[in-house]
């Protein structure tokens, strides 16, 4: 009588990913070497994803308590960028707690403010993305992504805020790490990764033939459309015209 395994904890470590990546380019892992440039082409596989759309397990939610007459706030140095936002007042005070709007703005319009450090409620944020990585060997100087609001808040402490700025940001994807550990991405996304790695890996080695590579890239894009369609909001979402009046 056939039976199912009654597990559902498929999640292969990177070494199987690696010598299933090779597989599918007609080749095998033989050296240490194979290994390291396998790593490193999914390091590099990882950071294009962050620029393929909006990976939905990276959302995190965080919070930055904001202080009278300050306009700078550091976020997360592993931050990609702000997908929502809102000032909240009373936080954490019950029934009086309250999320208010806070606009986004570009660097255009943050830069023709004419008085930056006058103070009121936050309506409006620039989000300064930068590099989100440290400018020096040592670590010394790292970049951090920044908010800039303004108005500058009007009253409050870091220690006793009277405003709260909540976000919710997409992070950067966790490294390959040295091989011997797993990926933190859905299950649903593992084919996509392999898929990718293997082009990645055929495109550098030059005994794959060119169309086995094409093949490959031609797999990899389906196996991202398919993963990536699935993972997305699927809320219903309504349009509401703005009126405007002149």
């Amino acid at each position: 009588m056939a039976y199912t395994t009654s597990t559902t904890n498929f999640n292969p470590p990177l070494t199987e990913i690696f010598e299933e990546a090779f597989e599918r380019c007609g080749l095998e892992i033989r050296t240490g070497y194979d290994f390291k440039t396998a790593r490193r082409s999914l390091n590099f596989m990882l950071t294009e994803w962050a620029n393929r759309g909006i990976n939905l397990w990276t959302i995190e939610q965080g919070s930055i308590n904001l202080a009278q007459g300050v306009t700078t706030y550091d976020l997360p140095i592993d931050t990609v960028d702000l997908l929502e936002h809102v000032i909240r007042t009373f936080s954490g005070q019950g029934p009086n707690q309250t999320d208010l709007n806070i606009t986004r703005i570009s660097v255009s319009t943050y830069s023709t403010i004419p008085n930056k450090l006058a103070q009121g409620r936050p309506i409006q944020v620039w989000v300064n993305r930068q590099s989100g990585q440290t400018t020096d060997l040592l670590g010394a100087t790292p970049a951090y992504p920044q908010i800039n609001v303004w108005p500058a808040p009007d009253q409050g402490t870091t220690q006793q805020p009277y405003y709260v700025f909540y976000y919710w940001r997409l992070k950067r994807l966790y490294d390959a790490g040295d091989g011997s550990n797993v990926v933190d991405i859905p299950f649903r996304f593992l084919n996509a990764m392999t898929a990718g790695l293997a082009y990645m890996i055929a495109v550098k080695k030059p005994e794959v033939a060119p169309d086995r590579v094409a093949a490959l890239k031609a797999m990899y894009e389906e196996a991202w459309m398919l993963a990536s369609e699935e993972d997305r909001e699927k809320a219903a979402i309504r349009f509401v015209p703005r009126e405007m009046f002149f």
